[in-house]
């Protein structure tokens, strides 16, 4: 049986504007993938050219003039160099009393004085330390004259590989100018921040109670 006319175009119409929505909708949706993919470009290239800026900003060398030891040293770093990478590495000659052990200020190995205060050599900016005093353990006692941790440490024998010693004498020898009559409790609670793998602990403290005694007996 043959449809009406009308029945065929009243299908079409009804057909005609879903279809269009379809179209509508991939040609929106298209649009938006557009801006989308737009805003992204923008996005990396603004990140791009951040990251060239910072790369930038702490690329090449710069001179410093350090006051070390009561001289002054030049070196070149990058402002990402660390002191102690600049003591060990960039000094010639270089101050290799400082360790590199962890590389993140746990086991005191690098430590030095800044105007007097034990500081971990490995997380201090050598450009930080422009206009600072700066002491190492080579500062603090000669072979031929040691200071009184120095000459405790060997009197007691105090180190075993040695590898942690000059931060603890530096750090002992700082603290002893601010305690200079400590008790056993107060060199451990100073000695905290050092570490020793071979463990040998009493003898360190025993060097530091006997240095506060020769000191004393010395005044």
């Amino acid at each position: 049986m043959k449809k009406p006319q009308g029945s065929k175009d009243k299908g079409k119409r009804s057909h005609d504007p879903s279809r269009r929505k379809f179209l509508k909708g991939v040609g929106i949706a298209g649009a938006g993938a557009a801006v989308v993919d737009k805003f992204w470009v923008e996005a990396e290239t603004t990140e791009a050219e951040a990251q060239a800026k910072t790369s930038g900003a702490v690329s090449g060398s710069v001179p410093v003039v350090l006051e070390i030891n009561g001289q002054k040293r030049t070196a070149e770093v990058e402002p990402r160099t660390t002191l102690l990478t600049t003591l060990r590495d960039r000094l010639d000659p270089a101050l290799t009393g400082p360790k590199l052990v962890c590389d993140m200020g746990t086991c005191g190995a690098c430590t030095v004085l800044l105007d007097g205060k034990p500081v971990y050599s490995c997380l201090v900016l050598a450009v930080d330390a422009v206009g600072k005093q700066i002491t190492t353990v080579e500062g603090l006692g000669s072979p031929e004259q040691l200071n009184s941790v120095q000459a405790a440490f060997v009197e007691k024998d105090a180190l075993m590989c040695g590898f942690c010693t000059p931060g603890f004498v530096t750090t002992i020898s700082a603290y002893l100018k601010k305690n200079p009559s400590p008790t056993l409790a107060e060199v451990r609670e100073a000695c905290k921040g050092n570490f020793c793998r071979c463990g040998t602990y009493p003898r360190v403290f025993e060097a530091a109670l006997a240095a506060a005694k020769n000191a004393a007996g010395n005044r």
